[in-house]
C-alpha cells in the first residue's frame, strides 16, 4: 500500500479533579503540560495536552478533567490500556518512584498490586499502574525509545523519561473485523500470544503499535471517569485525512465531517469492534498560538470562543501548572 497511517496521534481519556490530574501526569510522570484548553464542545472544562518538549504527534496524552463524572469501567469495545514507553533498564526506577507516591502498581486485576513486578509481553518488561482515576497505565521498556528526545523539564531525569507512546491495547468480543481495518490503514500483524494480537505501523515513530485482545465472554465497557475516550490516528495532513475519509465511507464506515480542533483537524468513527476512532492531522501542531518555551503556560482559546473568555475563566477552577510530583490516588 503506497499510503499508510504513520502511527498513534494522541489518547484521550476522561478525568476528575483537573489538579490531580496535572499533579500525577505533570508531575509523577514528568510529562509536560503542552496545551491547557478547553473542551471545544464544552468549554466549561479544561482540556489538557501532556506529551514532549515541543508537542509531538505521538507523545500525546490528552484529559476532559469533569469534576463530577461518575467512574467508568473497562471492558469490550474500549481502549483498555495505554502504554508508554521509557528507556530499556528503568522500570526499577519507575517503579520505586512510583510507589513512594502510593500509586497502585503490578496485577490491577486483582493480585497483589503492591509489589510492582514487571511482566514480559512479545520480549519487553511491561510495568503497569494505575492513575488516579483508575486509568490503567503501562510503562514498557522500549530499547528503541533513546531515539526519542524526551521533555527534560519536569522531575523525572532524562534518562528515565517519558519517551512517548508506546501502544494502545483494544479490548475485543471478536477482533476479526478490527484487525481487517488496521491492515486497510496500513499496519501489520507482527506477532501473537493467546487473546492478544500485535498491529504496527511501518517505522520506528512513537505510537506505532496496537495490540488487539479478543474477549468474547467479557462485558462491554462504560467509558467514564477512569477510561478512554477514544485513541486518535495520524493523517499527514489535510489531503490525506480526506483520502482516509473516503476509503472509510467506502469500506460502510460512517466518519465525521472535519472538525477544526485548533491544534489540528479532526474526523471521528466508530470502528468494527465498538472503539471510538479518530484521524487527526500532524498540522498546524501546539506552536499555533504560543512559543515552544510557553507551550502549556497560558489558558489558549480558540478564535470562536474568544468573545466568552471573561466567562469561561470564572466558571474553570484555578490550576497551579508548576504541580506537585504526587500521585497518589
Amino acid at each position: 500500500m503506497s499510503r499508510a497511517i504513520r502511527g498513534i496521534h494522541h489518547v484521550t481519556a476522561i478525568a476528575t479533579d483537573p489538579q490531580r490530574n496535572v499533579d500525577f501526569y505533570a508531575g509523577a510522570l514528568g510529562l509536560r503540560l503542552v496545551k491547557r484548553t478547553v473542551n471545544f464542545d464544552d468549554p466549561g472544562t479544561y482540556h489538557f495536552y501532556f506529551g514532549d518538549a515541543a508537542g509531538r504527534p505521538g507523545s500525546i496524552l490528552t484529559f476532559f478533567p469533569w469534576p463530577l463524572a461518575r467512574r467508568g469501567s473497562r471492558g469490550t469495545g474500549q481502549v483498555t490500556a495505554t502504554a508508554l514507553s521509557v528507556p530499556a533498564g528503568s522500570l526499577g526506577w519507575w517503579r520505586d518512584r512510583l510507589r513512594g507516591m502510593g500509586v497502585v502498581m503490578g496485577d490491577v486485576s486483582g493480585g497483589d498490586a503492591a509489589q510492582g513486578e514487571a511482566e514480559g509481553r512479545f520480549g519487553d518488561e511491561v510495568l503497569t499502574l494505575l492513575d488516579p482515576d483508575g486509568l490503567l497505565l503501562e510503562l514498557v521498556a522500549d530499547e528503541a525509545s533513546t531515539e526519542v528526545e524526551p521533555w527534560t523539564g519536569g522531575a523525572v531525569p532524562e534518562r528515565h523519561a517519558v519517551r512517548g507512546l508506546h501502544s494502545v491495547t483494544l479490548r475485543l468480543a471478536d477482533a476479526g473485523e478490527t484487525a481487517e481495518l488496521l491492515a486497510a490503514l496500513g499496519w501489520h500483524g507482527e506477532a501473537e500470544a493467546g487473546p492478544r494480537q500485535r498491529w504496527v505501523a511501518d517505522g520506528s515513530q512513537p505510537g506505532a503499535r496496537v495490540d488487539l485482545v479478543t474477549d468474547p465472554r467479557g462485558g462491554a465497557g462504560q467509558v467514564a471517569a477512569g477510561t478512554v475516550h477514544h485513541v486518535a490516528f495520524r493523517a499527514a495532513d489535510d489531503p490525506d485525512q480526506a483520502a482516509w475519509r473516503d476509503d472509510l465511507f467506502a469500506r460502510g464506515l460512517r466518519p465525521t465531517p472535519v472538525l477544526d480542533r485548533q491544534y489540528f483537524h479532526s474526523i471521528y468513527f466508530r470502528e468494527p469492534g465498538g472503539v471510538l476512532f479518530e484521524i487527526a492531522t500532524d498540522p498546524p501542531g501546539f506552536t499555533l498560538d504560543e512559543t515552544p518555551a510557553a507551550l502549556g503556560t497560558a489558558l489558549k482559546l480558540p478564535p470562536w470562543l474568544e468573545t466568552q473568555r471573561q466567562r469561561i475563566e470564572e466558571a474553570l477552577p484555578t490550576i497551579d501548572t508548576a504541580p506537585a510530583a504526587s500521585g497518589a490516588a
